[in-house]
Parts: C-alpha cells; structure tokens; sequence
C-alpha cells in the first residue's frame, strides 16, 4: 500500500527539460559549438549535468572554461523565471493525492526550489526536497531514492516514485519503490513492475487504483 510519493522534478512536476538544454545551447554556442536542444532533451533526460557536459566536451573537441557550470546555471535560472511552467495537470493531480510528498531530484536545491516557486508548486511538498547534490548519489544510483525514503520515515515498499526518465525509473525500480513512469511519448520500457501512463490528469487513478494507461509500445509491465 502506497504511503509516500516521491516526486522527481524536472519534466515531472514542471516543464523544465527544453529550457534547461536551451541554456546548454547558448552556453555552447559562445564556445563555437552548434547544439540542438531537442536532441538533447532525447539523449540526456535524467542524466547527471556533470556527465553530460564530460560527453559533449569529448564529442565537440572542447575544453569548458572554469565558470561553465555557473554561467550556465545562471542562464538557466533566468530561463526558469521568464519562461517556466508546472507540467500540464500536475498541480491538479497534485491536489487530489493526499499523501506525504517529497521531490527527489538530480539537480541541485536551489534549482528544485526556483523551479517549485515559479511554477506555484512549493506548498505540496513542505520543504522535502532531496537533491543528488546532497545525498552524493545521482540517478540511477537507487541511493537517492533509499535516502528519500528512509528520511520521510517509510520503507522503500511504502513509497511510490513519479518518473519522466528512463533513467530515474531505473532507480527507482533498483530501489524496491512502486514506480509510475510519466510517458506521452510511449517510450519503450522493460523493467518490471513499472506502471506507465500518458497524462497528468490520470495519475489519482494510476496511483489510487495501480491502473496501468499503455499501449505495447510502452513496453513490459
């Protein structure tokens, strides 16, 4: 019986993916190096900033100055007021879902928290926020999803997660937590046990009723 919902953030709760690699483009571009932001958003959803910068030095033949990382966070968090929005439906799924709520993300605090203020988000989670940056475990280490667990007070197998990303699925799943893959575009899935669904607005039912929303092409449940 579910008890817990972990959250992670971004492209879960706000709709943050685009805008986080259009700050890569723009970082890049002042290097000489041209990058498609939807591309980006396809090969690194989930994935940890330091390796995916590391992978697309070694692809461009560049070496990122000193300041890369907090220029780049900076640009993001102005993309973030200018032009950030809540994931369609969450906050109304966010309403009806009483239970204990946390984020778990791979991104940093005070990135979760700009994200969870602009979009009006804040006061569903009560300040439970545990960032890779802290724990020292970034997805699909299913640490992060232990430690979350752990400190809201439930078992593993208390808890559910909230995914956008193969890869924060994978922690979860490694982590022994009920795993609910947010997934409008029926990307494939063979782990066991995830339960796949294509809007927002349907996650009171998956999570009330563990209804699966699917077609094959989501994959093995």
């Amino acid at each position: 019986m579910t008890k817990c919902l972990l959250f992670d953030c971004d492209g879960t709760l706000v709709d943050s993916e685009h805008l986080c690699n259009v700050g890569l483009v723009v970082k890049f571009k002042e290097l000489g190096v041209v990058l498609d932001a939807d591309e980006l958003v396809l090969r690194f959803r989930g994935w940890k900033l330091g390796r995916i910068l590391d992978l697309l030095q070694r692809e461009n033949s560049v070496v990122l100055p000193d300041n890369f990382v907090a220029a780049y966070r900076e640009k993001v968090a102005e993309l973030f007021e200018k032009e950030l929005k809540p994931v369609q439906g969450i906050e109304s799924a966010l309403k009806k879902l009483d239970y204990p709520k946390a984020v778990v993300s791979s991104g940093p605090r005070s990135k979760v928290e700009q994200a969870l203020k602009v979009c009006r988000l804040t006061e569903y989670f009560r300040g439970n926020i545990y960032s890779a940056y802290e724990i020292g475990a970034w997805k699909p280490d299913p640490r992060i999803y232990e430690y979350a667990a752990q400190d809201m007070g439930y078992a593993p197998s208390d808890c559910a997660a909230v995914e956008d990303g193969l890869v924060g699925v994978e922690a979860s799943v490694a982590a022994g937590i009920r795993t609910y893959f947010y997934n409008p575009a029926q990307l494939k899935c063979d782990l066991a046990g995830v339960v796949c669904f294509g809007a927002m607005c349907e996650l009171p039912e998956v999570v009330a009723h563990n209804k699966q929303f699917k077609t094959d092409a989501f994959g093995a449940v």
